[in-house]
């Protein structure tokens, strides 16, 4: 509070707040509602969501938009030189018991995995059997994968949730992943319960031998664990089976990073030769050096991004808060 302007008031929602529904106004878990009112944070804490980079409608949005990017800026550096005293003073660590979860929540989490090795089989018996009906606009091969991807997913999500319960709010790991400092609840939930299903283009792993993946499983086998679901965390260790697929998709990520960077660059650069000679002229409309008209109104709406309110030209509801705050000091 001591470094906001005293006439700022904002309203939003911290990184650590519940879904949205769970989350009731000021009686928010976790300290999610963010308050500012006169210059004075009433309710909330500065997270990611509050002041990061890459988000929407955050208190530095707002400081910036009233008062300029000189305010902004001096308002960041004196709140960071007091972030990182007081983690001088704190401190906030993380070890290899940072992520260690009870044989009762291990118990729960195999517990999970059983049942969904169990609803796989049950599909790929009716898949066998013939009974399995195809979604619309695809064979019935592709909608078994499909389905079982799914039951997959939830399988982790909710061994991510048991492993999240265990490790609690106070947990440094938790609490730097939902503030959105560095990782996410889905690494934790990686290190410290399942990795789960490696995939390669969105799709189970399929090749590799005539028939199987790897000449250690079955041929025809469409079980999880022959087709890349890994069972153990990172904690635990990956068995030699698990580790390969892990790599098949560790590969796929760095291919992907390379190409989709020259591809980008390349498209940006066609970009920019193709309109560097567009303007906006003095009636509105976008046109090329020879007169030509690309757009009646620069964007269709004429308005500046750098200036308007995430896409919106004007939000409505925070001039009537102003007008009515400025009625008020008048009386």
């Amino acid at each position: 509070s001591v470094f906001l302007p005293e006439d700022l008031d904002y309203v939003g929602r911290a990184a650590v707040a519940p879904p949205v529904g769970q989350c009731d106004g000021e009686y928010c878990d976790n300290d999610g509602y963010v308050l500012i009112k006169g210059g004075k944070l009433l309710l909330g804490v500065f997270d990611k969501q509050a002041i990061g980079a890459e988000k929407p409608e955050t208190v530095l949005h707002e400081i910036v938009k009233e008062y300029g990017p000189d305010k902004g800026r001096e308002i960041m550096d004196t709140m960071f030189k007091m972030f990182i005293a007081y983690l001088d003073m704190h401190g906030l660590t993380m070890g290899i018991d940072t992520i260690e979860i009870p044989k009762e929540a291990i118990k729960d989490i195999e517990e999970v995995l059983k049942e969904a090795e169990k609803e796989v089989s049950e599909l790929i018996e009716k898949y066998r059997r013939g009974e399995l009906e195809a979604m619309p606009g695809k064979t019935r091969r592709e909608t078994l994968e499909d389905l079982i991807m799914n039951v997959l997913a939830e399988a982790r999500t909710k061994a991510g949730e048991i492993a999240s319960k265990y490790l609690g709010m106070t947990n440094h790991a938790v609490i730097m992943a939902k503030t959105g400092a560095r990782g996410s609840m889905l690494n934790l939930t990686q290190m410290a319960s399942v990795v789960g299903q490696q995939s390669v283009r969105g799709k189970r792993i399929e090749r590799g031998y005539t028939h199987s993946t790897l000449p250690h499983f079955a041929k025809g086998d469409l079980s999880p664990r022959s087709r890349g679901f890994v069972y153990s965390s990172f904690r635990k260790g990956l068995r030699p089976t698990e580790f390969f697929f892990h790599a098949i998709s560790g590969r796929e990520g760095l291919v992907d990073t390379a190409v989709r960077t020259a591809q980008s660059g390349y498209m940006y650069r066609r970009l920019q030769n193709a309109m560097q000679d567009f303007y906006v002229a003095y009636d509105g409309s976008v046109r090329t050096s020879e007169g030509f008209v690309i757009q009646l109104r620069y964007g269709e709406d004429g308005v500046d991004p750098a200036r308007s309110d995430h896409g919106r030209a004007v939000n409505v509801d925070k001039l009537i808060k102003r007008v009515i705050a400025l009625r008020g000091e008048q009386k």
